[in-house]
């Protein structure tokens, strides 16, 4: 089973750094998000693959036809969020009424079913599984938010799941979709998604996903857009990990989508991989 997901985000989302990472600063930033999501869209549509696309609900506020866009393409929509804050830094309540505010706009602009949720920078961990249960009790049948390894926003290393699982709560349940790594050098990296997609060659990515019953892609708009600006105020190793690669990710993408098969979260619900899930009771 190989999952193909988009964060769909602007350039200048970055949540580790002071000066981006309150909406009240966006304003002052060029808009770029359309750059890097026509890309992906044409490529996705040259190859007939549809895939999972994690909104921000900013991004549909500010640019509404870019979400009508993707949704007209039937690629399946969940939500990123609306103000891309780090889960584990917000209340309960501010992340519901969080939550609610982008699933209304992102259902009220497609007509669909909000169903799927990704927390920004993967920030749901065993600190707050709480966050896990609250996805639950508003309804959503999916979630791609588990790190299940060491990473700058925490992780969440403990779960240790390498495919699906279900987590379950006072009798309600939600498909966990989490990310994948491989062990390199005695580390978990997850070469399938953002950075380390763009620092591997593709031969290794290749054979990684040749070699695993379960992939998950996750990669952003920002990541094909070589012209975009520089973020202000990082420091030297994160200016690495924002930028190196970027002019690769499209011949990557491309690669991947011709030497396997891909699909968005909806797509593989009969899947037989999915009926013989471990399940974690929170």
């Amino acid at each position: 089973m190989n999952i193909l997901s988009f964060d769909i985000e602007d350039w200048f989302h970055v949540l580790d750094n002071p000066m981006t990472k309150h909406p009240s600063s966006w304003v002052a930033f060029e808009k770029r998000v359309d750059y890097g999501l026509n890309i992906i869209l044409d490529l996705l549509d040259k190859h007939n693959v549809t895939a999972t696309f994690f909104c921000l609900g900013w991004v549909a506020k500010k640019y509404p036809q870019l979400i009508k866009l993707i949704s007209s393409k039937n690629h399946h929509i969940g939500s990123h969020s609306y103000n891309h804050q780090l889960v584990y830094e917000l209340s309960h309540n501010q992340f519901k009424e969080d939550t609610i505010n982008s699933v209304n706009i992102l259902s009220d602009l497609t007509g669909k079913e909000i169903n799927a949720y990704r927390a920004p920078g993967f920030s749901i961990t065993q600190n707050n599984i709480w966050a896990i249960k609250s996805l639950i009790e508003m309804g959503f049948k999916y979630d791609s938010s588990i790190f299940p390894a060491p990473r700058s926003h925490g992780g969440f290393e403990s779960i240790n799941q390498k495919k699906p699982f279900i987590f379950s709560h006072e009798g309600l349940e939600i498909i966990e979709f989490p990310m994948t790594y491989k062990n390199i050098f005695k580390q978990k990296l997850a070469i399938t998604g953002g950075g380390y997609f763009r620092l591997f060659p593709k031969s290794i990515i290749n054979n990684y996903i040749r070699k695993e019953s379960y992939n998950m892609v996750y990669l952003h708009p920002r990541d094909f857009d070589n012209e975009q600006p520089m973020i202000p105020g990082l420091n030297r190793i994160r200016k690495f990990k924002s930028y190196y690669g970027i002019s690769g990710t499209k011949s990557k993408l491309e690669s991947i989508l011709v030497k396997h098969n891909w699909s968005s979260i909806i797509d593989n619900e009969e899947n037989n991989f999915l009926k013989n899930m471990n399940k974690i009771n929170l």
